[in-house]
């Protein structure tokens, strides 16, 4: 009877796998405000797409690599001192390899990566609504309906105090969750722009009234990234701030406009100088350069910080734990328990994802988690080229997410991103609609050269 009832439910699930990628968006768009519906939506999704495509994921060799450093993390937590906490480590890691197996087989299109953008875009604005009211209007909240459903805490003045943090735990992690949207609102912003002067152009070339298009996307867009761009400041992030002047000088070059790439290295020349130079030269771009930037570039604005709290002392100090035990690391989740021991001050992680796992894991699982990363971005940029099976809108969406997938790389080498459930959620997704389009075409591709 049970055997038989279980059957029957994957047969449902089975049935009900063309509405997953439907029901991937619904989740994505409540995420950041419930991120236990979020989490069991999509579990469901990645569940049904494996019931459904398991030989075609099983297939795939970029699978095989996460499914071999799987297996090298599994041993690495056998050998921890800790390994309660090793193997509970796991839990940031191995579901999430299943979940991107799963969408990397559900996300195949182009029109699928602009789609999740949207909503991506769309579900940032009541979390950065509610950014604002905290900094500037003294929101606090503290909300819980149905245990963790919904469970909202707001506190008054940001997290640390004077810092944006919103919904999330942490400004630094906030900011790290905007840069990723402020990337992806960027990009559609200027699709939509293209969009619409492809049309007055249309119009104009025929002598006639401009074709109709509505202003109603670009607006909002306009809003959206203005609104994630003035709250990504407010987080006081330094890292947040680099990605997004990044990603600002990475689309400029990318549409070829110099005269805005030339501006953009003159406001980073002159922040950097008022905040490094010697003192006669820094002193006459602070005159112009508010202090609220050059100050936070500089550490003048939290002078005297402890020594242990210096990014450089934990990851002089990560990476000689790394040294000590190059093959299995220490465990997962041990950083913060030995870093306590030698400095007297707790620290929950090095603030580096590579650094973190060459010293919780060994040598061997970084390398080779470092190694499916490069395939990714590889393979991805190798797509971007491909001038004939991509065209010139559908090359800025992908170009995108290639950008978000760098600017995500680039926020692990001075924080990690690993913890929050959220965060790490939407990297893997990113991901994931990498390597589905990439594979898609990839297969459009062999079946073109060897038609029989």
């Amino acid at each position: 009877m049970l055997g038989a009832s279980l059957n029957q439910v994957f047969d449902y699930f089975k049935s009900r796998w063309q509405y997953s990628w439907n029901y991937s968006l619904w989740a994505l768009l409540i995420f950041p405000l419930s991120p236990l519906l979020g989490a069991v939506t999509l579990g469901f999704v990645s569940l049904i797409t494996w019931l459904k495509q398991y030989r075609k994921i099983s297939h795939r060799p970029l699978n095989w690599g996460f499914a071999l450093l799987s297996i090298l993390l599994i041993i690495s937590a056998g050998f921890a001192d800790d390994k309660t906490a090793a193997f509970l480590g796991l839990f940031n890691l191995l579901p999430f390899f299943l979940f991107f197996a799963a969408h990397s087989a559900l996300i195949q299109t182009f029109a699928q990566l602009r789609q999740m953008a949207w909503i991506l875009v769309i579900g940032s604005m009541p979390v950065v609504i509610l950014g604002l009211g905290q900094l500037f209007l003294g929101w606090s909240l503290k909300l819980k309906i149905l245990w963790v459903v919904l469970a909202w805490t707001l506190a008054p003045g940001g997290n640390p105090p004077g810092r944006i943090a919103s919904l999330f735990l942490h400004a630094n992690t906030f900011a790290a969750y905007l840069a990723i949207v402020f990337i992806l609102a960027l990009g559609l912003w200027l699709e939509q722009w293209q969009l619409g002067i492809g049309y007055w152009r249309l119009g104009i070339s025929k002598n006639s009234v401009p074709s109709p298009h509505s202003p109603v996307p670009l607006l909002f867009l306009t809003v959206a990234v203005i609104a994630n761009f003035i709250t990504l400041i407010f987080t006081n992030s330094r890292n947040g701030w680099a990605i997004a002047i990044f990603a600002c000088l990475a689309y400029a070059l990318y549409q070829g406009w110099r005269i805005l790439v030339g501006g953009i290295a003159a406001i980073i020349s002159s922040v950097l100088l008022a905040a490094f130079a010697p003192s006669p030269v820094a002193q006459f771009f602070r005159q112009y350069i508010p202090t609220f930037f050059w100050a936070r570039l500089n550490d003048e604005m939290y002078p005297n910080r402890p020594v242990a709290l210096m990014r450089k002392t934990q990851w002089e100090f990560a990476w000689s734990l790394a040294q000590e035990h190059p093959w299995t690391g220490w465990g997962l989740r041990s950083f913060s328990t030995l870093y306590k021991a030698k400095m007297q001050i707790r620290l929950g992680h090095p603030h580096n994802l590579f650094l973190m796992l060459s010293a919780e894991t060994g040598f061997p699982s970084a390398l080779l988690f470092c190694g499916l990363l490069a395939w990714i971005l590889i393979t991805g940029g190798q797509l971007l080229g491909k001038s004939k099976y991509i065209n010139a809108e559908d090359r800025l969406i992908f170009f995108s997410y290639l950008l978000a997938f760098v600017g995500w790389v680039l926020l692990n080498t001075v924080d990690v991103t690993l913890f929050d459930f959220r965060l790490n959620t939407f990297s893997w997704l990113i991901l994931a609609a990498i390597c589905g389009v990439v594979h898609r075409y990839n297969q459009v591709h062999r079946l073109e050269s060897h038609p029989n």
